[in-house]
């Protein structure tokens, strides 16, 4: 598991390339931001790649409620943005 911050957590991300994995630490950074003004109480978030072969992301906020959402694609990048965007639209 990998911590940025106090609040947010990166799991099973542990083997990812490092450059591949500055990119990911953006990403869930700008996003994080983003949910974290629009979610009451917010307390932290959970992003897990699932499934590493087919790129399965699982993302988890815990704020006032708990919401959750699930992403796949061929493109890691691809199915980080998903499951994100799916969180922050609520």
């Amino acid at each position: 598991m990998i911590e940025l911050g106090g609040n947010i957590k990166l799991i099973n991300f542990d083997e990812v390339e490092p450059a591949l994995l500055i990119v990911i630490k953006k990403v869930v950074g700008n996003y994080t931001k983003k949910i974290s003004e629009s979610i009451d109480d917010f307390k932290s978030i959970e992003v897990s790649l699932e499934n590493k072969k087919k790129n399965k992301i699982h993302v988890k906020v815990e704020g006032s409620d708990v919401k959750e959402a699930d992403a796949e694609d061929k493109n890691l990048f691809f199915a980080l943005d998903r499951a994100l965007g799916a969180v922050l639209k609520g």
